[in-house]
């Protein structure tokens, strides 16, 4: 027997050699993190941290806080300014490069180095609410109903149909009313239906400027009302891993919601833009692991954002900021990404005057088909 066969296997667990460091596991966490020294200075921050603050650990260091992110709760700041302990702080609005996010927050002291401090920030998404099964429960009975009810409907439509073949010309219209009202019914059912549904449609890599693309011409094809529609692509942005219907769908509704956010408003607009976004700075937990979601489309309008008492529900069924909304859109959007494995929130950014609706999706195998153009 050879030396090699009699050597003891090393035990990962008490062999260190091969460990990952304690910056290597700060590096990879998924939610921010920041060093900060007694004058409140940067001294330290991971992956996580320079994307949620928007600037590179080099730009970072030596920044005062203050100068990177504004805190808009003034009882947390408070705290912070005013006591050494430790702070926990949920559902928190921080203030970065204008834009406003919503984020969880601690704040630890480190006792063994008075006036140092490590803080953690990590994006309380507006889609990630916690209510998901009480959304699906909401649905449930809806959905079941909505088959009932689709039977009937069929009914009325044919025989609205033979009435508008029979009755005078001058009544046609009546008839051509009572087909119109049940296809919309029909319409809104499918909604609920979908919503409803557990089953998930397969993905694949695509180009998402494709999908993109496709939206928009849509959208003009039903009518831009005068809003104009801005693309700022990222050229070299890989293929995503989606389902190319549904990320059009989604796409479609983001879209034709900024369209109508905007029109009405002084230079309305509407821009689409994509960026990869590397590290692990956006990541959803889906079934117990972690999931990169390094591809960003963003739709951005230039209409007066979501009022504040739907902000944090607009991705609830049957909520609608419109007249003549029936509160399914945000839902179904929030459906279908969730469906891909992807995120979706959205951010007001007051001093650009824009609402930016976000979406984070998987990228596709590197080689795979479907690269951005």
């Amino acid at each position: 027997m050879s030396m090699a066969e009699t050597r003891p296997s090393k035990d990962p667990v008490t062999d260190h050699s091969n460990r990952p460091d304690a910056a290597s596991q700060i590096g990879g966490l998924i939610f921010a993190v920041v060093l900060v020294d007694p004058d409140t200075r940067i001294a330290e921050a991971n992956h996580a941290a320079e994307n949620l603050l928007g600037q590179s650990a080099k730009r970072l260091i030596g920044k005062s806080v203050r100068e990177v992110a504004e805190l808009l709760d003034a009882r947390v700041l408070n705290h912070i300014r005013t006591s050494q302990d430790a702070v926990v702080a949920r559902d928190v609005t921080l203030r970065v490069n204008r834009a406003e996010k919503r984020v969880n927050l601690t704040i630890s002291p480190l006792t063994q180095h008075p006036g140092w401090r490590v803080i953690t920030l990590s994006e309380s998404a507006r889609d990630d609410t916690g209510r998901d099964e009480q959304s699906e429960a909401t649905l449930g009975g809806p959905a079941i109903l909505a088959h009932e009810i689709k039977n009937p409907l069929a009914a009325i439509r044919g025989a609205g149909q033979l009435a508008a073949r029979k009755l005078p010309h001058a009544d046609k219209s009546l008839a051509r009313m009572i087909t119109d009202e049940v296809d919309r019914i029909a319409r809104l059912i499918d909604r609920m239906q979908q919503l409803g549904s557990k089953q998930t449609d397969p993905v694949a890599p695509c180009n998402p400027h494709e999908a993109i693309r496709s939206a928009i011409a849509t959208v003009r094809a039903a009518g831009s009302n005068g809003v104009e529609i801005i693309e700022e692509f990222d050229p070299s942005l890989p293929p995503v891993l989606a389902n190319q219907d549904a990320l059009e769908q989604v796409l479609i509704n983001l879209i034709s919601n900024a369209r109508d956010a905007a029109q009405d408003h002084e230079n309305p607009r509407i821009i689409v833009q994509t960026r990869f976004v590397s590290g692990l700075a956006f990541n959803a937990i889906r079934m117990g692991r972690a999931v990169r979601l390094p591809i960003e489309i963003t739709v951005s309008d230039s209409g007066l954002g979501i009022e504040e008492a739907l902000r944090d529900h607009v991705f609830e069924p049957f909520v609608s900021s419109k007249k003549s909304g029936q509160g399914l859109g945000l839902a179904l959007v929030r459906k279908l990404v969730r469906d891909m494995q992807g995120r979706i929130g959205h951010e007001r950014d007051t001093r650009a005057g824009l609402t930016h609706f976000r979406m984070h999706l998987r990228q596709a195998k590197p080689g795979a088909k479907g690269a951005a153009t």
